[in-house]
């Protein structure tokens, strides 16, 4: 049996903009993209913090160190700049996977910059 677990999360990322006109999607910092095991179109689900909210959507890699987090598309109407959201992606797995698995939980400052990574 396969199983649909928490491969990564970016907890407390606070949003830095929206874009209703833009397409779709939310575009995310690079670095944390990588140090999260996240790429770019990956499917992902965002809880918004402030204000109950939840949705799906995927991602666009933004700039290196900018500490971006951008609401884009029909999902900018569920989230405001300063909001806090978790970013959170998951993995389908067997038990033996499963097994050994640890999700990468990124944890950032009011910035988005890395405060520490958890595996």
């Amino acid at each position: 049996m396969k199983r649909i677990v928490l491969k990564s999360k970016i907890h407390r990322a606070t949003v830095t903009d929206t874009n209703s006109e833009y397409d779709g999607s939310l575009t995310l910092d690079g670095i944390l993209m990588r140090e999260g095991d996240l790429i770019p179109y990956e499917q992902i689900q965002v809880y918004n913090i402030t204000n109950g909210e939840r949705f799906t959507t995927y991602l666009i890699k933004g700039r290196d160190g900018s500490g971006e987090v951008v609401v884009n598309g029909a999902a900018a109407k569920k989230a405001r700049t300063g909001d806090k959201v978790i970013i959170a992606a998951y993995a389908t797995m067997d038990q033996d996977e499963m097994d050994f698995f640890i999700p990468r939980i990124i944890l950032v400052d009011d910035q988005n910059q890395i405060i520490s990574v958890k595996q």
